[in-house]
């Protein structure tokens, strides 16, 4: 079985001005793992979020090609008055924004959060017939 790169068929946006790095940028959003890959009847976005409760995620759909993922993870087990010696759990705001390629349906996109992993599924876009549209040729002189 072949593996092809996702970065050829998904393209990662907002990233590098949006958020700048996975640990946080000037903002002091972070970015969360995702894993996106396509099965026979869509695609499927994983993205790795534990801590969190349902209702302190976001998913929007922005031009029907873009999926916006945020939310904020809570920082509610630390002691008031400790020093890290190590620090690579991110918490606070984060943000991930991906545009999927043309042929994939947001609209019917679901949404599942279950242990940590926060899954989107997209469905393929079934085109019902399209409308068959004449283009005028005008005579040339």
């Amino acid at each position: 079985m072949a593996v092809t790169k996702v970065s050829s068929t998904v393209h990662f946006v907002s990233r590098g001005s949006a958020v700048s790095g996975r640990h946080g940028s000037a903002n002091g959003r972070w970015v969360p793992n995702t894993d996106v890959y396509s099965t026979d009847t869509g695609l499927v976005i994983k993205v790795e979020l534990p801590g969190m409760k349902s209702e302190n995620l976001e998913i929007t759909i922005e031009e029907n090609r873009r999926l916006r993922i945020s939310g904020t993870r809570p920082d509610c087990c630390r002691a008031p008055n400790c020093t890290f010696l190590v620090m690579e759990i991110s918490y606070g705001p984060f943000e991930s924004v991906l545009e999927l390629p043309a042929g994939f349906d947001l609209s019917q996109a679901k949404a599942v959060y279950v242990n940590g992993f926060l899954r989107i599924d997209v469905p393929v876009a079934h085109h019902s017939h399209s409308k068959t549209t004449k283009v005028p040729i005008s005579e040339g002189s």
